[in-house]
């Protein structure tokens, strides 16, 4: 099992970053490898059990699709999402949370977990988790990016 964990600091309010990680029309604005993400079920009203489909972006022209359920949601604060696979054994399991530390600063910590049980993807495990990993982290700099370029996004939450 490899687990990746991380935190920066980003220059916006938990608010604006939890309404941008909570709009998905506009992960594909920012986040490299995502094309397009589908809510399956839309969950409760805090979105506890959103069942979400990704499509990303593979090398060679190819996509891929994940599926995820949230869950454990702390409205603007963080929330759990396990990747279902078809196999089991192989769920991929993350968190995303924020913590303000300042009227326009927030420290976001991620993390993940991925498993992968079957050859030959669990001898790329390293490599593949790794290419995953950075673009996790782009992913999420990208979006502090993409506040900065749209201060228009959500200004009513930018304090």
């Amino acid at each position: 099992m490899r687990e990746h964990q991380y935190t920066l600091e980003l220059p916006h309010s938990a608010a604006r970053l939890w309404a941008l990680f909570q709009d998905y029309d506009h992960w594909a604005d920012y986040a490299p490898m995502v094309k397009r993400v589908d809510v399956l079920w839309a969950g409760d009203e805090h979105h506890n059990g959103r069942l979400r489909r990704v499509i990303y972006k593979m090398p060679f022209g190819r996509e891929g699709a994940a599926l995820e359920l949230v869950h454990d949601v702390e409205p603007g604060v963080g929330y759990t999402y396990t990747m279902i696979s078809r196999e089991p054994g192989n769920d991929q399991t993350g968190k995303v949370r924020l913590e303000p530390i300042g009227s326009h600063q927030t420290r976001l910590h991620f993390e993940e977990r991925y498993h992968l049980t079957k050859a030959p993807w669990r001898w790329f495990e390293g490599p593949i988790y790794r290419f995953i990993n950075r673009q996790n982290e782009a992913s999420m700099r990208a979006a502090s990016a993409w506040l900065d370029g749209h201060p228009e996004y959500r200004a009513d939450l930018a304090a």
